[in-house]
């Protein structure tokens, strides 16, 4: 299968990099022609628009910041439904939201073109070393027929449903994964002010219920003071407007996820937004007066 990838950015560079290394072959697109040439170089053709990328292939991917961005390059002026034939597969692993997905999937289906929905969990990290998780909405024969090569980037990938249950299941993991950082913030911020090694908590616990993939990976950022970004506060940001939007529009009140909104905002009020979101300890240590570290 002939894949086209359009979005070279800190997810799509790495993960269109394993398909590359899976023996795909792969045409390209991106703003950042650096991001386009570094592909080039690894094996990937390149094209100037996602017209060019959708008349080369079977199956197009984008991974794109956020709805607006989907879609112009989907549906825009040179975009991909205009060089897309009947039969072709469009899989956004773009995390926006979920009626977004809809939309885009019901104008694509009046040209016969397929759409699956398909954000993906586990940051930077991950995506290089082929780990993350992907969570699919779609038809289910389109889904089998694009498992390997979704497999191919990622370590699980798990259908969800009809195209939007993918960008559900994926805010409901970014609330998940924000809940998980503010209480890591609060607990580590707790011990070092109260005179306790917050590296030492963070081994006592991790072993027992209070252990998770989350405190693994951004209590020892925070303890190194790595801000890195892996995951930015932006995008987080963006993540939970798609989660607060959504759950207004269905009726679910969630309390928590728009206290750890507000703490992100307060964050990037600070010049913070591009840290990555372990950056959240760094909310409670102003509050607190205090830093942890090792």
């Amino acid at each position: 299968m002939r894949i086209g990838f359009i979005g070279l950015g800190i997810m799509g560079k790495p993960m269109s990099k394993n398909l590359l290394k899976a023996g795909y072959e792969l045409v390209v697109s991106d703003i950042n022609q650096a991001a386009v040439a570094e592909l080039v170089a690894a094996g990937a053709k390149a094209a100037a628009t996602p017209k060019e990328v959708a008349a080369q292939v079977e199956l197009v991917i984008t991974m794109l910041p956020n709805s607006p961005h989907v879609r112009t390059v989907v549906l825009g002026e040179n975009g991909v439904i205009e060089g897309a034939k009947p039969g072709t597969i469009v899989a956004d692993m773009s995390s926006i939201a979920p009626l977004a997905s809809r939309e885009i999937c019901a104008k694509l289906a009046e040209k016969g073109i397929e759409m699956m929905d398909a954000p993906v969990s586990g940051g930077e990290p991950k995506a290089i070393d082929g780990t993350i998780s992907v969570m699919v909405g779609g038809r289910k024969e389109v889904f089998d027929k694009c498992y390997d090569v979704l497999k191919a980037m990622a370590g699980s990938v798990v259908y969800t449903g009809e195209v939007g249950a993918g960008n559900i299941t994926k805010l409901a993991n970014q609330i998940v994964v924000a809940l998980n950082i503010a209480a890591v913030s609060e607990a580590l911020v707790l011990a070092s002010k109260a005179g306790v090694e917050p590296e030492a908590v963070y081994q006592a616990i991790r072993g027992g219920l209070a252990g998770s993939t989350v405190l693994d990976a951004k209590a020892p950022m925070m303890m190194d003071r790595n801000f890195k970004p892996g995951f930015r506060i932006n995008l987080h940001i963006k993540d939970l407007s798609n989660v607060l939007e959504t759950s207004h529009e269905v009726g679910v009140p969630l309390p928590l996820t728009s206290a750890v909104m507000e703490m992100m905002q307060a964050l990037k009020v600070d010049g913070l937004e591009m840290e990555d979101h372990s950056s959240l300890v760094k909310y409670y240590e102003k509050l607190a007066k205090t830093e942890v570290k090792r």
